[in-house]
């Protein structure tokens, strides 16, 4: 398997080098040249179990690891989870919930990064040893990469955050882990602002190279392809093609069950979910793909307006079409807009919905009250998109569930009229913990004078 760029002017790589560099050297976003179709395997996959689901995927898409040392990566990575089915799925009411976050940071971001972390650490040895790290973050990515590559040998991790604009407790879950390897970089703007930072640097080639620089955001399709796992082993358990119901900021989530449609496995469309940073949504509903200002909500890891993953959705709905890819991607970076208006469905199977502050926290309030679950408010507006497109779909509905609500106690407080009702041990116990990071203004040669001092 080799992995092509969207904007066509880098040479295929095999799966090492695409998860090594992260980032294309033309700027593009690496993908499977093709997606393995598995149609004629389902009724044998529909017994496995989540892990063997998970170990099978990655065997399709990696072929320059040995197959065993891969399996044995993936279980070691599923291990840190604390629940036996890894991504149990939950039924309230007529919702089914996807739980994905039970891994050690509390978030879906685990199920991906306990992995990447791990495969670095795998292939480093014999591609000089030493890795750099460049990633942003609006809240539970920064955490997570931490924890999958926290203390591992040759490498480092520099994590940009926007100040100020994270939960508290997802800044606590980077800046108290206390690992010499581990940088976090308080920039004071935007998670938008840090996206475009981490991305220049990477689009550097000659500073990448000198620095081994490496990536952990969804731009990395390690991430996207160990995403993929539980939508097909979700859709595999269900009696029916399910709708997915996807809150989603960077596109990556969702992408990933595009990924696994592409591949045969049955799923009977997708409920698009953004809060009032709702690019993604009006880009379903109009062709149209319009940055707006980012807006701080109850849901800040979805505060974003430019959504890194859509370049590889544009590939797809383009046609793999290297040179319209690049004409729409320059169109949008010219002049914030960029359009797909040639007739066809925009974004075939996918409904989308954005869903506001007082839509989050009654989503909240009703799975609480009425079923005594308490969603986090990333979730919540996965769920009030679900419900407000019910009619649109066909199939039973799968929410994915994001985060513990424990890591927003103040957006759960206001939603249910109490404090103190989302709680976990290892959220409390951060409180007393010192705390580490390095504020720098948002501009991409500060962040490289860091870098060059400390990698």
């Amino acid at each position: 398997m080799r992995y092509v760029s969207t904007r066509g002017g880098s040479p295929p790589l095999p799966f090492t080098d695409a998860m090594l560099a992260g980032l294309a050297e033309d700027g593009g976003l690496l993908l499977p040249e093709r997606f393995p179709n598995i149609a004629e395997d389902l009724p044998a996959w529909r017994a496995l179990s989540y892990l063997e689901v998970a170990q099978r995927l990655f065997r399709l898409y990696v072929d320059d690891i040995p197959g065993p040392a891969l399996d044995a990566i993936v279980a070691d990575a599923f291990a840190a989870f604390d629940h036996p089915d890894v991504v149990p799925l939950v039924r309230v009411g007529d919702l089914s919930l996807l739980e994905l976050f039970h891994g050690p940071t509390l978030s879906f971001k685990d199920v991906a990064l306990q992995v990447l972390g791990r495969l670095f650490e795998h292939v480093l040895p014999g591609r000089g040893g030493r890795l750099n790290i460049v990633g942003a973050t609006s809240g539970d990515t920064g955490s997570a990469a931490i924890h999958g590559v926290r203390g591992r040998a040759g490498i480092n991790v520099f994590m940009l955050y926007p100040k100020g604009r994270t939960s508290r407790l997802q800044e606590l879950q980077m800046t108290t882990v206390a690992d010499a390897n581990v940088h976090c970089l308080a920039i004071d703007g935007t998670f938008d602002d840090c996206q475009a930072i981490a991305k220049t640097l990477l689009g550097d080639l000659a500073f990448k190279g000198r620095h081994a620089l490496g990536a952990v955001n969804s731009m990395n399709w390690a991430r996207v392809l160990a995403q993929m796992s539980y939508y097909a082993y979700a859709a595999l358990s269900s009696p029916a093609p399910p709708v997915f119901a996807v809150p989603t900021g960077n596109f990556g989530n969702i992408f990933a069950g595009l990924a696994v449609r592409e591949m045969g496995v049955p799923i009977g469309g997708f409920v698009l979910a953004t809060n009032d940073n709702d690019i993604l949504a009006r880009f379903v509903q109009t062709g149209v793909y319009r940055r707006g200002n980012v807006r701080q909500t109850l849901s800040p890891s979805m505060d974003i307006q430019v959504a890194s993953n859509f370049e590889r959705f544009v590939y797809l709905r383009l046609g793999r079409d290297p040179a319209r890819v690049r004409a729409f991607m320059a169109d949008f970076a010219a002049t914030g807009e960029a359009r797909i208006d040639d007739g066809a469905p925009v974004a075939p199977g996918i409904d989308a919905a954005a869903v506001d502050t007082e839509a989050t926290l009654a989503a909240m309030r009703r799975l609480h009250e009425a079923h005594g679950y308490l969603p986090d408010p990333h979730t919540a507006v996965g769920v009030a998109a679900a419900q407000r497109l019910a009619g649109d779909q066909s199939g039973p509905t799968i929410c994915l569930a994001a985060a513990h609500p424990a890591k927003f106690p103040q957006a759960v407080a206001r939603a249910v009229g109490e404090a103190g009702v989302a709680r976990h041990p290892a959220l409390d116990a951060l409180a007393t913990l010192p705390q580490r990071s390095t504020q720098l203004p948002a501009e991409a040669a500060a962040v490289a004078d860091y870098i060059r001092a400390h990698a």
